[in-house]
């Protein structure tokens, strides 16, 4: 399988900010890669230069074997582009939109209908593409902006923060038509702030930060990699939560975290629940819940950028995101 996407020292400054330092990616075709990074890390950048909407000022980016600079025209009718926030024009209908693109494609009338068609049905939008988009819910917005990166039936899709702003039922049916759209052979770059997102629907997982490449894998790659477990503890009786702590503190020569009545700790040898297990029966203290997890996502994250993935770097231009 071969590369559908590729950068190899890919470096951008707008002023005194850096948003790019060297950034290398390689994503396989038919493959979803998940870029993470927090706001300001550089994301957005990488996009818009895979999309030829931002020369680079050093390093070099194919998409479908065809360079973004050399051979931007051709580049530009293998993707589709879906930003963070809908495109499509709220005074037009589902159809028109659809139809509107078929046509700044080159597609013949009659093409152009059929293919606008045959999305609204594939989105669930085929009973609302009469009416004004601007009558859509968020969630429809979405879907037909999606739908509308892929009237060309373009085989790469970069898809810039796609569910920023839905519901969690939005999101979860736009993340079964992106699985869809991968079952059937497209490569999908997706950036997102959402470890959850990127833990559902991506194959490989780049974390980004300060406009260079901190860690590659799979999810459960980068997991692994921080190492650390997190063990739970959650007294019947609210009033021992300080009892219970004590004891998780003392075990795991940590500050244990307290959130209401759960407590929560790094643990680094799994051999250590049994103890915890003994001293709080030694101390009389009940418990509701008692676990020890793997990493999350979001520690991983956490562990690598030292923020979570919803603070802002800030201060840098609009493209750095």
């Amino acid at each position: 399988m071969g590369d559908a996407i590729l950068t190899e020292g890919l470096s951008k400054r707008f002023g005194d900010t850096t948003a790019l330092a060297g950034v290398d990616l390689r994503v396989r075709a038919g493959t979803v890669l998940a870029l993470l990074g927090p706001n300001g890390a550089g994301k957005t950048t990488v996009v818009r230069v895979l999309a030829t909407l931002l020369r680079p000022d050093a390093g070099r980016a194919e998409v479908g074997g065809h360079d973004v600079l050399r051979e931007a025209h051709r580049v530009r009718q293998l993707i589709g582009l879906t930003g963070q926030y809908a495109s499509v024009d709220t005074q037009l209908t589902g159809m028109e939109n659809l139809q509107l693109i078929g046509r700044l494609l080159g597609m013949p009338r009659r093409e152009a209908r059929h293919r606008a068609r045959e999305l609204l049905d594939q989105f669930g939008l085929a009973d609302a593409g009469g009416n004004a988009v601007g009558t859509f819910s968020g969630g429809m917005r979405r879907r037909l902006d999606l739908a509308a990166s892929l009237v060309g039936r373009p085989p790469v899709l970069f898809l810039d923060e796609p569910t920023t702003g839905l519901d969690p039922r939005a999101r979860s049916e736009l993340w079964d038509l992106i699985r869809r759209l991968v079952s059937t052979g497209a490569t999908a770059l997706l950036t997102t702030q959402y470890l959850d997102e990127a833990d559902a629907l991506a194959d490989e997982v780049v974390v980004i930060d300060h406009g260079e490449v901190v860690a590659t894998g799979t999810s459960e790659e980068l997991k692994s990699r921080v190492g650390a477990r997190t063990l739970a503890v959650r007294p019947a009786d609210p009033a021992r939560v300080q009892d219970a702590r004590a004891a998780v503190a003392d075990l795991t020569g940590t500050a244990p975290d307290v959130k209401g009545d759960l407590i929560t700790a790094p643990v680094g040898d799994a051999a250590l629940l049994p103890a915890v297990v003994r001293r709080l029966d030694d101390t009389g203290v009940l418990v509701t819940e008692l676990t020890l997890r793997g990493s999350s996502l979001a520690e991983v994250f956490f562990t690598l950028t030292g923020r979570p993935a919803e603070d802002g770097a800030g201060g840098g231009q609009a493209g750095a995101a």
